[in-house]
């Protein structure tokens, strides 16, 4: 059977264990959307600090592109068609676009602050979504990415992941500093459902989405990690009906 993706399934009792580790995260997070005083809004940075934010998702997103390409290089010297070889057609790609750009249009359509807060938020939003994902996913598959570089298969997972992690980091440290954003109740459920499927798809070995189950799984939880990001931007009128409908 070949093996196809970038990461090993889990098996065994290794499956097990990850759901349990993620259902713990998930119900620690639904404690703290319960307990916290909810919704509160970022700290208001100056101008120096909202600049060096921006300059360092930049450095991150450049490490990660540097990166990328050294272990892609590396890649195909030592295996010559491995980004090459046939993959089966998945629909998760035209899913994570698709649910970017809604978040991009809701957050860019409300009707205050001005266009230009309004078009950074809608950008960072938009990419926050999906680190809301990559977080969690990058720690799961991290020691399990698949083929092995050589000579120091260690290094290069380092190598790729590390900057990942980094913009991901930075990407949810410029959304704290938009003044747009109000962490609500709804951002901590939404999460915790997210790790809730991450914890179904453990147990199914989580595998990499080229069969119904895991696809359904992976989209499922990219869908939860783009839903909260929205959870970010409602409007007070839905914020203090949600609060209501909680208490």
């Amino acid at each position: 059977m070949p093996q196809y993706g970038t990461w090993f399934s889990y098996g065994g009792a290794a499956r097990i264990w990850l759901a349990v580790g993620l259902l713990a995260a998930a119900g620690g997070l639904a404690c703290a959307g319960i307990w916290l005083p909810l919704p509160v809004r970022g700290a208001r940075p100056g101008r120096a600090a909202v600049i060096a934010a921006y300059l360092a998702w930049v450095a991150a997103m450049a490490a990660f592109i540097a990166c990328f390409v050294i272990y892609v290089r590396q890649d195909l010297h030592e295996y010559h068609i491995t980004l090459a070889k046939a993959q089966p057609r998945s629909p998760v790609t035209l899913v994570t676009f698709l649910a970017a750009v809604t978040v991009f249009i809701f957050v860019l359509t409300r009707s205050s602050p001005g266009v230009g807060t309004r078009l950074a938020s809608a950008a960072v939003g938009a990419v926050a979504g999906l680190a809301f994902f990559e977080l969690p996913f990058q720690l799961i598959v991290l020691v399990r990415t698949y083929p092995p570089i050589p000579p120091d298969p260690a290094f290069y997972r380092a190598l790729l992941n590390v900057p990942l992690f980094l913009v991901s980091l930075t990407t949810l440290l410029l959304l704290s500093l938009s003044p747009m954003v109000r962490l609500t109740r709804a951002t901590f459920f939404v999460l915790a459902l997210m790790l809730v499927v991450f914890a179904a798809w453990a147990l199914s070995g989580f595998g990499y989405p080229s069969a119904p189950l895991p696809t359904t799984l992976n989209i499922a939880s990219k869908l939860l990690s783009f839903a909260a990001a929205l959870t970010l931007f409602l409007p007070e009128r839905s914020l203090a009906t949600a609060n209501t409908a909680t208490a």
